[in-house]
């Protein structure tokens, strides 16, 4: 399968990469010095699932570069998801299935306004990893897993075969019968890991020990729970704490990419997480202040540090 990456950074380059060391033909869209290192030398993924490197040259710098592709993942930054939408539309990869492993719930909505219905699948990952040095990822911890699924019936067979591809690359891949109801369950979790180890500048295993800061983990999730039960996606009332019993298996040393991002200045994906709950609470009237004290805490570090600072 001919497969385009557009992102080659936590997500884009470990779900890339092991796909392509199952045999699959894998182009990356990158830039800067990991284009440059990638280029030079292959994407080196580093992880307790075992170590992979990528063929050299295997990237490109521009959408515009793609040749056409049997498949296309989106694993760039949300603030990137319109721009990568209306290049996508104009390359060589344009008619290919799309499936986004972004974070949020507004990811999809925004592909499938600037692209088709037919091209875009519902899809969720489960991983923590980032770039530890331009070329190399770090996976680190064994969580590696895809949940993906058809918005119209039309797109049944395409995500079989979008599954299987991941599944023979050696990836834990489920398929889901409800999508959309699949993609707020993960973000619930997100929101909560994302708020509390940005706020608290630790790992989960750091939130989830206190008394306070786990209720804090509780809160946002309920709260988060409570919108989408507004936006009437179908999630029980108790899922928060079917999350927050989810939270106490995961890795003491677990962590979001918001928190990451926070420690090294990165611009924050907060108006998509937290702000996006609060965003859409203030257009459905439902009360969420732990999310709201949230993004008002964490609002002055969404643009990243100043150059020099």
């Amino acid at each position: 399968m001919r497969i385009a990456v557009i992102g080659a950074g936590g997500v884009g380059g470990c779900f890339g990469a092991r796909l392509a060391a199952a045999g699959n033909e894998v182009t990356f869209v990158a830039r800067g010095a990991h284009l440059e290192a990638v280029r030079r030398s292959g994407l080196v993924v580093h992880s307790p699932l075992g170590d992979v490197r990528t063929s050299p040259g295997s990237v490109v710098g521009s959408i515009s570069d793609l040749g056409p592709a049997d498949l296309v993942l989106v694993a760039v930054k949300l603030w990137d998801t319109e721009d990568v939408a209306d290049r996508l539309r104009s390359s060589a990869a344009r008619d290919a299935p799309v499936l986004s492993l972004q974070n949020g719930v507004h990811k999809d909505t925004v592909l499938r306004g600037r692209l088709t219905d037919e091209q875009v699948l519902g899809g969720v990952c489960f991983i923590s990893a980032f770039i530890e040095e331009p070329g190399v990822v770090r996976h680190n911890s064994a969580l590696q897993k895809v949940v993906l699924g058809p918005y119209r019936t039309g797109q049944a067979a395409t995500s079989r075969n979008v599954l299987a591809a991941f599944r023979d690359a050696g990836i834990e891949a489920e398929a889901s019968d409800d999508i959309e109801r699949t993609i707020w369950e993960k973000f619930v979790f997100l929101v909560g890991l994302s708020a509390t180890t940005a706020t608290v500048r630790g790992p989960i295993g750091v939130v989830r020990s206190h008394e306070q800061s786990r209720r804090l983990l509780h809160d946002v999730m309920a709260e988060t729970v409570a919108v989408a039960r507004a936006c009437g996606v179908r999630l029980d009332s108790d899922f928060a704490e079917d999350r927050l019993d989810f939270c106490d298996t995961l890795p003491a040393a677990m962590t979001s990419s918001l928190h990451n991002d926070l420690e090294n200045g990165n611009r924050l994906e907060l108006p998509w997480l937290s702000g996006g709950v609060v965003d859409l609470a203030d257009r459905l009237g439902v009360p969420v202040p732990r999310n709201r004290t949230v993004a008002d805490i964490l609002a002055p570090h969404v643009l990243g540090r100043p150059a020099g600072s």
